[in-house]
């Protein structure tokens, strides 16, 4: 919910839950967006009790529509890979730890270009 890819994930849950009902997808848009709201602006263990609480609440909606629409498990389970392959980082986690001391310099660069030209200072 926290994605530049929000939008249309919440349209392709929204047209499963709403199993082709055009007030029930636009009712799944609505209850995804207050979801994503109640996310929105959270840190710490606020943010993760608001997660709790969005999790149990979307895990009974999904149990319900499975149970009520058994054969919407695949459609629900492609959509999920889907979600999860956009959602997965597309670099390697990098961490780096340094330490400088008297007149040392130091550039560091998470991702992309960096061009870096040190001056002594004495110029």
């Amino acid at each position: 919910m926290a994605t530049d890819a929000w939008t249309a994930v919440k349209q392709r849950f929204a047209r499963l839950l709403g199993r082709g009902d055009p007030e029930q997808v636009e009712a799944a848009e609505r209850r995804l967006e207050r979801s994503r709201q109640e996310l929105a602006g959270r840190s710490g263990g606020e943010l993760e009790q608001a997660r709790a609480e969005q999790v149990a609440a979307w895990k009974a909606r999904l149990t319900d529509l499975l149970e009520d629409h058994p054969a919407c498990a695949t459609e629900l389970r492609e959509l999920i890979e889907a979600v999860r392959a956009e959602a997965a980082p597309c670099g390697t986690t990098v961490v780096q730890h340094v330490v400088a001391s008297d007149r040392a310099q130091q550039a560091v660069l998470g991702q992309g270009t960096q061009n870096v030209v040190f001056h002594s200072g004495d110029d």
